[in-house]
């Protein structure tokens, strides 16, 4: 298990700067949209071809939402509309019946998950149709491990709607909760009652469902170390299975939303930092482990026992116990991870509609993985998931010599071994506890397209949030 991280305020604000996230190696401004639906087709047919059938991961977007969260940087359409759910469904429908038309039916599903916008704002009896429509196009698995998972806002949601959503198979639920702080929810136009959160959480509980998770942010504005403590001690009282505490990531540029907060209101980097010491020093003398950028588990949840077996994977929906997937994204902006490719769906409504209009799988961008990127993603996955570089393992698996391949990341290392942030041992190259709050800076040298981009504007620091 890994014992939480030490703090250095100095050191850290050093390396506070601008980072990809790393749900995916390449990550997403590398794709390309010389990769069409052909070339997905392709890769489906190709993933078909494997000895072993991969198991499949269904990830379903619901892009709308009742109100904006001015913070937030999702893809996701405001409307007070509920007829535009029954619409986005119907054409959702033809995704599936498409994309499931390409798999092998000996490929089952172990996971699927609806994310946004906000996928509550279909009800309880169109998502449960929504399942039984995937059930009837995909072969979902039987087994006790199986997870059938869904985004909340308990803002939008009744705790007798969770037993519906129990009774349609949905296991794993996510709570948004981001501040309790009324001051900052004014700010961020997010205003949620803490007794309604609760009460979520144990309609959760009452009706079986496995695990609860809940979301936090630090960074928001107005956002102060006495407010965000009484968050943390209501949120560990209601002793959640796993949490995930996100940075705010102020991108105004990219994110429309965000234009409406005033920036002055922000914490600075300084109280920001106080703000994630607050958390981790709270959350794991409450008992959480620890697991890796921003996400905690109690001891006895599926992902902190995964961290321990060595089999934590991480993709484009977070942490997961399921490493040796398929991924199959389904809904505007989704992506897919398709063997050794990526996929994304068009990002505005329109493109998605209109390609699913005339019976085409509406892919607009992806891309094919290079050998280099093959290993690249690997070397950063075990970093993600484990915190640490597995040398000898990556050597085996891709026969090659690790020191001489890496040679210039290795000299990119060199200033974070020197600060204490990694350290070498035999076959391995560790994340230490100070590391853990850094392991994007630690990936960033071992980035390709970060020391060599095709496009200068890969590397523009606006399209990415800094690491703390």
């Amino acid at each position: 298990m890994i014992s939480e991280p030490t703090l250095d305020a100095q050191l850290l604000r050093r390396y506070d700067r601008p980072g990809p996230r790393y749900t995916s190696y390449p990550t997403a401004p590398q794709f390309s949209e010389s990769f069409g639906e052909a070339q997905l087709r392709e890769a489906v047919q190709l993933s078909n071809g494997d000895p072993i059938p991969r198991r499949l991961s269904l990830y379903l977007h619901v892009p709308f939402c009742m109100s904006p969260c001015f913070y937030c940087g999702c893809n996701r359409i405001i409307t007070r509309d509920a007829g535009r759910g029954e619409i986005y469904l119907a054409r959702l429908y033809r995704e599936i019946e498409l994309a499931s038309a390409l798999f092998d039916r000996d490929r089952e599903v172990v996971q699927l998950h609806f994310g946004g916008g906000t996928p509550n704002f279909l009800s309880p009896a169109q998502l449960a149709e929504a399942v039984d429509v995937l059930r009837g196009q995909f072969r979902f698995s039987e087994a006790a491990n199986r997870d059938i998972s869904i985004e909340l806002d308990p803002r939008f949601l009744k705790p007798d709607d969770v037993g519906a959503l129990a009774a349609a198979g949905f296991n794993r639920a996510s709570l948004g909760v981001q501040d309790f702080d009324p001051a900052v929810q004014e700010a961020v136009n997010r205003i949620q009652g803490v007794e309604e959160t609760l009460a979520i959480i144990e309609a959760c509980r009452m009706y079986g469902l496995r695990s609860v998770n809940v979301d936090l942010i630090y960074g928001l504005p107005k956002q102060t170390l006495q407010g965000f403590a009484r968050t943390l001690d209501t949120v560990i009282d209601a002793r959640p299975s796993r949490l995930a505490v996100y940075g705010y990531a102020h991108l105004p540029a990219m994110f429309k939303a965000q234009r409406q907060l005033n920036a002055e209101d922000l914490p600075p980097a300084e109280v920001k930092l106080q703000l994630l010491c607050l958390a981790i020093d709270k959350l794991t003398a409450a008992g959480y482990v620890y697991i890796g950028m921003d996400h905690f588990a109690l001891p006895d949840d599926e992902l902190a026992l995964a961290q321990q077996r060595g089999s934590l994977h991480r993709n484009f929906m977070g942490y997961t116990t399921h490493a040796d997937t398929d991924l199959v994204g389904m809904g505007v902006s989704a992506i897919s991870h398709i063997g050794d490719s990526f996929s994304q769906n068009p990002r505005d409504l329109p493109s998605w509609q209109v390609a699913l209009d005339e019976g085409r799988l509406p892919v607009f961008r992806g891309m094919r993985l290079s050998d280099d990127d093959i290993l690249r993603a690997d070397l950063i996955q075990q970093l993600m998931c484990q915190g640490e570089i597995p040398i000898g393992a990556l050597e085996r698996r891709h026969d090659i010599d690790f020191n001489s391949y890496f040679a210039d990341a290795l000299v990119q290392l060199r200033p974070l071994r020197e600060d204490g942030l990694v350290r070498f041992e035999p076959g391995r190259i560790v994340a230490t506890r100070q590391g853990r709050l850094l392991l994007r800076n630690i990936a960033m040298c071992f980035d390709h397209y970060l020391q060599t981009p095709a496009n200068p504007a890969d590397i523009v620091p606006q399209r990415f949030s800094r690491a703390i």
